[in-house]
C-alpha cells in the first residue's frame, strides 16, 4: 500500500459507524476467539451454518489474523453477525486460493469432499495478491433488515481491517441480488467470483466478487470523514 494510514481518521470513521448502529438500536461488540463466534452463531435462530472459512474445526485462524463483530439489540439478543480474516497471498492470488479450496479449508485433502469444487471466473481475482482481508458470514436479523445495516457493518469491517492489517485488498463474495439492490458500497464487483460446491457443508453458490484496494479504503474513509 502506497498511502499511509491516519489512525485518527480511522478512529473517527469507526466511531461514526458505531454510533449509526447504536441509533438503530444495536450495540456492537468485537471478538477474536472463533470458538466463541461459532458458539454464538449456532445459538442464533435463523442464522445459517457458519462458513468453514470462519470455523476453527475446518480453517483455524492464527491470533491477529481474524476478528468478528456481533450486534446486540436492547434485550441483549443477537441482531447481526459478521467476520473477517486475513489471507497472506504473496506467493499466489485469490483465484488460485479459491480454486484450490484452501480459501475454505486449512487442509482440503483432509476436510474437502471428493466432489467439492470452486471455479473462479472473475478477471480481477488473479490480480488480488499480498495481504488480502476477506469479509464474510454477514447476517442481519429480519426485523433490522432494510435499515442500512449492511452499509454500517461494511464500514466497521473496513475501518477495523485497515487499522489492524493495512491490507493490499479487501474482498467479499455475495449473491447477484446484492448487486441488483446495491446492498454493498464497494467500488468493484464482478460475476463468477466463486461458483462453489461444498458437499459436506450443503453449499452451492454462484457469488460475485466484491473488492477494493488498500488505497481505495483510505480514500473512502477520508471522503466519509470530510462529508461528515
Amino acid at each position: 500500500m502506497k498511502n499511509s494510514v491516519n489512525p485518527l481518521e480511522v478512529s473517527r470513521f469507526l466511531q461514526r459507524h458505531e454510533q449509526a448502529a447504536f441509533r438503530k438500536g444495536i450495540k456492537l461488540s468485537i471478538g477474536f476467539d472463533f470458538h466463541e463466534y461459532v458458539a454464538i452463531t449456532e445459538a442464533t435462530p435463523t442464522k445459517g451454518k457458519t462458513s468453514p472459512v470462519f470455523r476453527p474445526d475446518r480453517s483455524p485462524i492464527k491470533p491477529g489474523e481474524g476478528y468478528w463483530v456481533v450486534g446486540f439489540d436492547k434485550n441483549n439478543e443477537v441482531a447481526l453477525v459478521t467476520a473477517a480474516r486475513l489471507y497472506n497471498l504473496y506467493e499466489g492470488n485469490l483465484a488460485e486460493h479459491l480454486q484450490s479450496l484452501r480459501f475454505f479449508y486449512a487442509d482440503p485433502t483432509k476436510h474437502a469432499h471428493p466432489q467439492d469444487s470452486c471455479i473462479c471466473k472473475a478477471p480481477s481475482a488473479g490480480e488480488i495478491t499480498g495481504k488480502v482481508a476477506y469479509h464474510g458470514d454477514f447476517w442481519v436479523r429480519k426485523d433490522f433488515r432494510g435499515q442500512g445495516m449492511a452499509a454500517v457493518t461494511t464500514g466497521i469491517l473496513l475501518g477495523a481491517s485497515l487499522a489492524m492489517w493495512t491490507p493490499d485488498f479487501t474482498c467479499a463474495l455475495a449473491a447477484r441480488w446484492t448487486v441488483d439492490r446495491r446492498v454493498y458500497d464497494c467500488p468493484h464487483c464482478e460475476p463468477g467470483g466463486s461458483i462453489l460446491r461444498l458437499v459436506g457443508e450443503g453449499i452451492e453458490d454462484d457469488d460475485w466478487l466484491f473488492w477494493r484496494t488498500g488505497e481505495e479504503m483510505i480514500e473512502q474513509i477520508d471522503r466519509h470523514n470530510r462529508s461528515a
